[in-house]
C-alpha cells in the first residue's frame, strides 16, 4: 500500500499525504507547500508516508 501512496504522491503529493493521514494540519501545510512548488510538496508527502 505504500508504495501506491508514493506514486500518488509524486503525480499528486496532496493525495498521497491524505491517503496516509487524512484531513488535518499535515494536509494542509502540504497543499501550501505544493501551491509554492511542486517539488516541496513531493518531498513533504514522501517524507510524510515514510515516516508513519
Amino acid at each position: 500500500m505504500d508504495l501506491i501512496r508514493i506514486i500518488f504522491s509524486i503525480l499528486l503529493p496532496p493525495l498521497g499525504v491524505f491517503l496516509q493521514v487524512g484531513i488535518g494540519g499535515v494536509f494542509w501545510l502540504n497543499i501550501l507547500l505544493t501551491l509554492f512548488g511542486y517539488i516541496p510538496g513531493v518531498i513533504h508527502a514522501i517524507y510524510i508516508i515514510g515516516k508513519r
